[in-house]
């Protein structure tokens, strides 16, 4: 598993943060086009049979598997660098970091200007501390 300190972390935020933008994009279009289907499938199914545009049913369905692919491919590339995607919806990422012989994960959450907060593996996401001076970073005064 790869490890990153604080500032190997942080200089990474702003390729990830687009990777993320890009996977939550991708991932909101699917879902989109996906919606869309489906409530042509119900009103076909409702009106008991139709004529439909096959051609536009294809290139919809080839929209949303691209979108899915789009969403795919940026959280692997994520994956890839060495960061975790914790949940996409939030744009949640931790980043392990190795803490007085203990892997923790430095956690960011989209739209937090900078890397804040670590927890343990087991604790999660809502045992967030703030990053004290052991990461190399003094405290903020409050």
């Amino acid at each position: 598993m790869k490890t990153f300190t604080l500032d190997e972390a942080q200089s990474l935020l702003p390729v990830l943060e687009s990777l993320l933008k890009r996977a939550i994009e991708g991932k909101r279009a699917a879902e989109e086009m996906e919606v869309k289907l489906q409530q042509l499938r119900h009103h076909i199914f409702l009106s008991g049979g139709m004529h439909v545009d096959i051609l536009s049913v294809t290139r919809q369905k080839a929209a949303a598997e691209k979108f899915v692919r789009q969403a795919k491919d940026a959280v692997a590339e994520i994956d890839a660098i060495g960061v975790q995607v914790k949940d996409l919806e939030t744009g949640l990422l931790d980043f392990p970091c190795m803490l007085q012989n203990e892997i923790v994960l430095l956690c960011w959450k989209m739209g937090e200007p900078r890397i804040d907060f670590w927890h343990t593996v087991d604790a999660g996401f809502r045992g967030r501390q703030p990053v004290d001076e052991r990461f190399g970073r003094t405290r903020r005064p409050n």
